[in-house]
């Protein structure tokens, strides 16, 4: 079977590998669509320091159950659409105890830690198998990275009377402005691409700004009458962000810490105790941040042409990743077709 993986810092190649078989409590699953996200491109570079070498990426997925081994439950069939949980959980760490199987210690995710699916044929275990319904195996590639927008939503506790900003619109952002505005929040949305902010416009946000062209601060003072959104998302990792992120939330506000920042970050201690912050960090997401993106999927229908910047073969991917790698900014998610 066909496989896409990245040998050294900045090559890709077509592989050629055996096609998996079922062991006991697994599923075998013929992959329709993959999406590319940032961790990728962080390892096609070269800069993800936790991807193991010569490693298969992947890990947001639409694809079709094809097989099963002995002891899977019967509510998975074969022919069933689905999507998958790519993270493992040891069930011991601080975390597992406590119920955060997404954080856990000893995570290794698809297509990072371990290889992904970027390939025909993938075998996992049952319990990571997300059963979609009648959502495309096309539009099931993209539940992955807003689920993890969605679990950063939860994390800050939003409701119907928070004023929630949210700095960098990629799928992430994306999932992070759904569900703010479904849990009644008001949703600032920030990037620095108008193409993105557009995007955001559409689904419902109620501002934008581009950080590049406008004053931040004095936006944000117009919009909240000089108070400073109470709630901030940081789904971009960058230094900058993250000073953004303290500097213009409000007092007693909460921020929200998703991205990985590649630099050390320097901040103005003085406000985590004079504003008195909540800083929570965001890793991954729980099922039933999943189950929630699902349901809007089905629910509310999202313009998907604006979700998804191009669909390539698996023979045009590492010129799809070059294209992404010289322009990140204008690239929003590009999924790999293995049909």
């Amino acid at each position: 079977m066909k496989a896409i993986q990245i040998t050294e810092p900045r090559v890709m190649k077509v592989v050629e590998m055996d096609r998996p078989t079922c062991g006991a409590n697994e599923v075998l699953l013929k992959i329709e669509y993959v999406g590319f996200c940032g961790s990728d491109l962080n390892t096609y570079r070269g800069l993800n320091t936790m991807a193991k070498p010569h490693v298969i990426p992947g890990h947001e997925i639409g694809a079709e159950i094809v097989g099963m081994g002995p002891d899977v439950p019967t509510n998975l069939r074969k022919g069933m659409k689905v999507t998958v949980n790519p993270y493992t959980n040891c069930g011991v760490c601080p975390a597992c105890r406590s119920r955060r199987y997404n954080a856990c210690e000893h995570n290794e995710t698809l297509g990072v830690q371990r290889d992904g699916a970027m390939r025909e044929f993938i075998a996992l275990p049952w319990q990571k198998i997300i059963p979609v319904g009648d959502i495309s195996t096309e539009h099931a590639a993209l539940i992955e990275p807003m689920s993890v927008g969605f679990h950063a939503v939860s994390r800050a506790q939003a409701v119907d009377t928070d004023v929630v900003m949210i700095i960098g619109c990629g799928m992430v952002g994306v999932g992070a402005v759904i569900r703010s505005l479904l849990r009644g929040a008001k949703v600032i949305a920030c990037d620095v691409d108008d193409d993105k902010l557009e995007i955001v416009r559409r689904l419902g946000a109620d501002f934008t700004i581009n950080t590049a062209k406008e004053n931040v601060h004095e936006r944000l003072m117009e919009i909240t009458d000089s108070m400073g959104p109470n709630i901030v998302i940081e789904a971009v990792g960058s230094p900058a962000t993250y000073q953004m992120a303290v500097n213009e939330v409000a007092f007693c506000g909460r921020v929200i810490c998703i991205g990985y920042s590649k630099k050390d970050v320097e901040f103005t201690t003085k406000y985590f105790v004079q504003k008195e912050l909540d800083i929570r960090g965001s890793r991954n997401a729980l099922p039933e941040d999943f189950d929630g993106v699902i349901r809007y999927l089905k629910k509310y229908n999202p313009p998907y042409d604006v979700l998804t910047s191009g669909i390539v073969d698996p023979e045009h991917a590492e010129e799809a990743m070059i294209q992404w790698d010289a322009n990140p900014g204008k690239v929003f998610r590009i999924l790999v077709k293995f049909i």
